[in-house]
């Protein structure tokens, strides 16, 4: 069993853990990159009850290592879009999508907001939750200084982790107030199905999958159905 700190440290050779969602899975859950290659993440209960639990991933808690594999994956699914620029989603998303934009041998990246700067325009922002913080709606702005960066030009949003799937649908939102719509989003992490129903026609991609989970009789966690 590892420990709290030991968790999103290491990338383990394919087959460490077992993978039998019909075993299921005690303290940790086993997501698989493309290789097989797999990254062993906690499992937490979610609010409001204690048989419904996510695999859990905080990229800024990552190591390097775990970071860059993960990375690797994504610039591969982003670059199949050509894109000129990528967009990172505060506040996790921003380390992946720097890592992202300079594997692909961009100069830059266009950072979307969650604090307010004196000269943003309130038009370009949206409201915004996600699964890890209910009850903590705030805002995702877009600096208006940005927009030349974006128009007219090929981008793909860079994120972290997508779950319910509000945070995308907000920035979605957001991007579209300001004309713009992005080539595909690209996710460190899928979590789950529900995302399903908010991104609309934009192709979403992650570097690793990983559904709800439920506790069994036997204290152990399964894929929910």
């Amino acid at each position: 069993m590892l420990a709290p700190h030991q968790f999103w440290q290491e990338i383990y050779p394919p087959q460490t853990h077992a993978t039998d969602p019909g075993a299921g899975f005690f303290g940790l859950y086993p997501a698989c990159l493309p290789d097989g290659r797999q990254l062993a993440l906690p499992i937490r209960v979610l609010p409001g009850g204690q048989d419904r639990a996510v695999a859990s991933l905080i990229v800024n808690q990552a190591s390097f290592v775990v970071e860059d594999a993960l990375a690797l994956v994504m610039t591969d699914l982003a670059s199949a879009y050509r894109p000129e620029i990528i967009v990172g989603v505060p506040t996790l998303g921003l380390p992946v999508a720097a890592n992202v934009a300079r594997r692909l041998g961009h100069p830059r990246m266009v950072a979307l907001g969650t604090s307010r700067k004196f000269w943003y325009d309130e038009a370009l922002s949206e409201p915004l939750k996600s699964i890890t913080t209910p009850g903590g709606e705030k805002r995702i702005y877009l600096d208006p200084r940005m927009l030349p960066l974006l128009q007219g030009r090929r981008f793909v949003l860079v994120d972290d982790v997508v779950s319910s799937g509000t945070s995308l649908a907000s920035v979605l939102r957001l991007l579209a107030t300001a004309g713009l719509r992005p080539e595909a989003a690209v996710f460190a992490m899928l979590q789950g199905t529900a995302w399903h129903a908010h991104h609309g026609e934009v192709p979403v991609h992650g570097a690793i999958a990983t559904p709800i989970l439920t506790r069994g009789s036997d204290d152990r966690w399964r894929p929910s159905t």
